[in-house]
């Protein structure tokens, strides 16, 4: 396998670990263990299944490590665009996965709360903490999703101007994550909107990876734009991923 097919996978690959680690940590605590509405069974479920909140953690650790993996990529792919919107953004995928590292914090303040909610006979003042706890954990999730959209917004910018994916691809991309934007806007103006908002954006991360692990070599090879039918160049963003990560 030469560079050329080596560096679109680079890509493809930390798409979609970011899209799959966040997806599964997030089925961990949103299903297995919290219950809307009822802070006691959320935290009984907390301290009878500590491994499931232990793991959440986990989880969110690579998921960070995933963001700052994802940017460090999507930098060098995309910096011959705009290298100044391009190291932007990749301070924003920093301060991203930073935001999600200082949450976990909290949760396991909550597995410590609940434990000892149970074990002491379920007394209403623990409750009132593992509220605030938990209140505090989802309130970390709406800020880090600021500069994750403000850093995406740019990074698919880019990639409309490369045509390093189908520009249809980079447009939903834009619109699904300026939709998120607003979401998280109005969220921390105190305004909640539906979560209906954020679902175009689901499946982005995955389609994308999917693309460009399995599609991404055809921009390697010169062939007519999209748009204009002229002739374009070799795109090089990705063979420079390869060298600086790879080699």
């Amino acid at each position: 396998m030469n560079s050329d097919d080596r560096a679109p996978r680079i890509l493809g690959v930390a798409f979609l670990l970011q899209a799959f680690t966040l997806l599964v940590s997030g089925l961990i605590l949103e299903v297995a263990l919290i219950v809307p509405d009822d802070i006691s069974e959320t935290m009984i479920r907390i301290a009878n299944h500590a491994w499931l909140l232990r793991a959440n953690v986990f989880g969110e650790m690579i998921t960070a490590a995933g963001v700052i993996f994802l940017g460090a990529v999507l930098f060098l792919t995309l910096r011959r665009q705009s290298e100044i919107m391009a190291l932007v953004g990749l301070g924003f995928y920093i301060l991203e996965a930073t935001l999600l590292a200082a949450s976990r914090i909290s949760a396991l303040s909550l597995l410590r709360i609940s434990q000892e909610y149970s074990t002491v006979g379920h007394p209403i003042g623990l409750q009132a903490i593992g509220n605030m706890t938990l209140a505090s954990m989802n309130s970390g999730y709406q800020l880090l999703m600021l500069p994750f959209c403000l850093g995406a917004i740019l990074f698919y910018y880019l990639f409309y101007k490369s045509a390093i994916i189908p520009r249809a691809l980079s447009l939903w991309g834009l619109t699904a994550v300026s939709l998120a934007l607003i979401a998280t806007v109005s969220a921390l103006a105190g305004h909640e909107l539906s979560f209906a908002v954020y679902l175009p954006y689901l499946p982005f991360e995955f389609v994308v990876g999917v693309w460009i692990l399995f599609m991404g070599r055809r921009p390697f090879v010169p062939g007519l734009h999209e748009d204009t039918g002229a002739e374009v160049p070799k795109l090089r963003g990705l063979r420079d991923t390869e060298s600086k990560i790879i080699c």
